[in-house]
């Protein structure tokens, strides 16, 4: 019997059926967990400008002083259980979505040179074969001069990685994804 690889197909609507409506995770930080506390708000648009209403956003990412809850992370053992660092939502018909989290801290790179804080993003959606992975970083933070993957992005889009504050909210952040077209997002391949 031979067998015959089938082809790919998009991402389809069982993502807010099974991995959204009942397993949403948007607090990813407790209110007592060590850190500034912030509220990312996320939009994704398509090539059209218009909000994409059926996408899935996953984040990962460290805690304030810079350790990931993840078993294999050096240091994970000192993260607050509080904290997850990880996040999972649909987006709503507006395109966007929320998530209430800390800002991270600054991850040691093993050069010894300190990425800066940021926060790794996966978008699955309609129209697309495998997830997008891309970073968003705090605008204006300084760190971001000497980070050495944002530093593989050419000077004229990094803005695509950068992370707003919301004039109109404290503590709230505006991150904008665009998954094609003119300002399209940075996006990873890994």
């Amino acid at each position: 019997m031979e067998h015959i690889p089938t082809p790919s197909s998009t991402v389809g609507p069982f993502l807010h059926l099974g991995l959204t409506e009942k397993h949403s995770i948007t607090h990813i930080a407790a209110p007592n967990v060590k850190g500034e506390h912030i509220i990312l708000r996320c939009r994704v648009f398509d090539a059209d400008g218009s909000p994409v209403n059926d996408a899935m956003i996953e984040l990962w990412q460290a805690d304030s002083e810079g350790r990931y809850r993840h078993p294999d992370a050096p240091r994970a053992n000192e993260c607050d259980p509080a904290f997850l660092g990880f996040g999972r939502t649909a987006t709503d018909e507006k395109g966007c979505c929320e998530f209430e989290t800390i800002k991270p801290g600054a991850v040691p790179a093993q050069d010894g040179i300190s990425q800066a804080p940021h926060i790794s993003l996966a978008i699955y959606s309609r129209g697309i074969l495998l997830q997008l992975y891309t970073r968003i970083y705090f605008a204006a933070d300084s760190a971001n001069e000497h980070d050495p993957v944002l530093a593989l992005v050419p000077k004229e889009r990094r803005s695509t990685l950068m992370a707003h504050p919301d004039s109109s909210r404290s503590g709230h952040w505006l991150f904008d994804i665009r998954l094609r077209g003119e300002n399209e997002t940075v996006f990873f391949d890994v």
